[in-house]
Parts: structure tokens; sequence; C-alpha cells
């Protein structure tokens, strides 16, 4: 579901070189899942090697990544860990909504809707542990550094922007901005043309920036009352907030209220919401003890081992895009010497 901040939000587009030289947490579980619905077959199977396990979260994670890393933006995953009980609501309508997507799915390939099929297939992807450690993997041979987070991803993140210790998150959710994120950049990992759903016609996606205390000044708000609009309006931990409240009306009543607890006609509703866990959770999230984060290297021997041995990537393909990089490297490493 995610948190529906986009109507309340004016975004600040940039390009991708804007975040060279910076360190960017991105949103692990977010990032492969965007991966799994979107890189898939005409009729919406997804990619596998040889011996059927599945490869797309792995080609969009080294494709898209080599491309990221060629302008010299340093990436740290963020995975999520144990999920809050409070969020097993969510989860299990995510589930359903799966389920019911991949027998739309099935009956559209029997009956030869393969646009059908395709669209179906986007809400029908799994994350598997398997898939999680190969992401690690891949991720360590690329040099790139990952976090396992406690609980909540996006909170780990988002205390990674206030400790400094990197520049922005980047999801496609915004619920890093509730846990207090300085910055939240999105559409890193999918900039660049997209199909528009049923439809002959391509957009361009941009990478976008959102500033938390840009979000307090526009809306008036401080962050406590900004939680209290994601409590209203929905968030994984009450999955459809108060019934017809909108962001907009949201924004607009605690502006008037101050909280949820002075808004008088929703008291009864309110009652069977445990807002103040929710509260807790934005404001005081469980974070570990961090790692030093320590970029290496890409391994170029590992990566061609583990994507065209193991999983049958195209060794052309492949070395073609360590070459993308370390020309990127090269060139980079050039124009420092200059300066010296």
């Amino acid at each position: 579901m995610g948190l529906d901040l986009k109507p309340l939000l004016i975004p600040t587009y940039i390009k991708l070189h804007d975040l060279s030289h910076k360190i960017i947490a991105v949103d692990a579980f977010n990032t492969i899942y965007q991966f799994l619905a979107t890189i898939r077959g005409p009729t919406g199977e997804l990619l596998t090697n040889f011996k059927g396990d599945v490869s797309s979260h792995l080609s969009g994670l080294f494709y898209r990544n080599i491309n990221l890393l060629c302008d010299n933006i340093k990436l740290v995953y963020v995975f999520d860990g144990r999920p809050s009980y409070l969020k097993f609501r969510e989860i299990e309508r995510r589930q359903q909504v799966k389920e019911i997507a991949t027998e739309k799915y099935k009956d559209a390939l029997e009956e030869g809707r393969l646009a059908d099929a395709r669209k179906f297939s986007q809400d029908t992807s799994v994350l598997t542990e398997k898939m999680i450690e190969e992401s690690k993997t891949l991720l360590y041979y690329l040099g790139i550094p990952t976090i396992q987070a406690t609980s909540e991803g996006e909170a780990t993140a988002a205390y990674l922007t206030n400790s400094d210790q990197v520049y922005s998150c980047a999801s496609q959710d915004y619920d890093s901005i509730l846990f207090g994120a300085k910055r939240l950049t999105r559409n890193i990992t999918i900039s660049g043309k997209r199909k528009v759903p049923n439809k002959n016609a391509y957009i361009d996606v941009v990478p976008e920036m959102f500033l938390l205390e840009n979000i307090l000044s526009q809306t008036k708000l401080t962050r406590n009352q900004i939680i209290d609009v994601g409590i209203l309006i929905g968030t994984d931990f009450n999955p459809g907030g108060i019934r017809r409240i909108g962001p907009k009306t949201a924004v607009k009543l605690i502006q008037k209220y101050g909280k949820l607890e002075e808004i008088k006609n929703i008291k009864e509703e309110l009652s069977k919401v445990p807002y103040e866990e929710i509260r807790n959770i934005f404001l005081n999230p469980e974070i570990c003890t961090l790692p030093d984060i320590e970029f290496h290297s890409v391994n170029n021997d590992k990566v061609v081992a583990f994507l065209c041995d193991r999983m049958n990537f195209s060794l052309e393909r492949v070395n073609g895009a360590l070459d993308k990089l370390r020309n990127s490297i090269d060139t980079q490493n050039q124009s420092l010497e200059r300066w010296f």
C-alpha cells in the first residue's frame, strides 16, 4: 500500500549526476520488489536461469547499480529485519493481493490475453530468503555495502541521514519521511523512459528529491504532526487509515486541531487505532548498532562467476557492463589527476 503523501509534496527534480560523490541509503526490499515486478518476459514470466531459478532481481541489481556506480554514486543497501506485529495486517493484505493477482494472471494466460497477463503479473512478486541472500552476495561482489536492519529498513536509512553517514534515503515509498529522514530521493533505480500502463505511450521518469525541512515548511506542520497526518490517511501499521480522510483533508485537520486526539468527529474510530504505538514506531524506531560503512572495488571475477556461470547471464553483456564501469572509473581518476 505505502504511505500516500504524494498529493501533499512538491518534489525537486534532479539528475543522477547531482548525486555524484554522495552516499545514498537504498531501501533494499522496496527496490528489489520493483525489479521483480518490472523485469519480466513478454507474457509476464520472471527471468530464470537454466535451472529455473529466478534471476529478475539480480538483473535489476546488476545493470542498474552499474549505471549508478558509473555516475560515482556511492550506495549502501539497507535490508528489512523483523516487522512490527502491527504490520501483520498489511502483510496479510499484500499476500491476498498476490493470490488474487496470481489467479487473474493464470486466467489471462489461458485465455490468450497477454497484455492483461503482463499487467497482473506485476502484483504476483514474492521475495524469498534465497533471493535476499543472492542479492546480498551480488552487492558484495559489486563492492556495495549492505546493512541488515533490526526492524524497518527505512527507519535505519532515515537514521543514517540524520547521523550524516549518508546524504539521502532512496525509496519509492514515502515512509522514511515519517521516520525523520533529512532527504528522500525517488526514482533513482527506475529513472528513464517507462511505458504508461495500458497505453501505447511512454513517459520520462526522472529522479526527484524531498527535503524534510521543506515539507514541514510547506505544510506548516511539525514532524510529530506529519506522523499524525500519516496515521489519518493510513500507514503500514494501520492500513486504510481513518475512513473518508485523504491526504489534503488530513493536513487541514491537523493544522486546525493540532493532533489526532483533538479531532472530535473521529474519536470513536480513532479509539480502535493504536496511534500512540504507531507514533512511537516512527519517533523511536528500533535501530541496531550499525557497522562502519566501507566501500570496496568491484570483484569482476566473482561477478562473472556468480552471474554467468551460476545464473546463466550473458557473458558478453556482463563483461560489457563491467568494462563500462571500469572505463568510467578510469576517466574519473584521470580527471582527478589533472588537479594535482
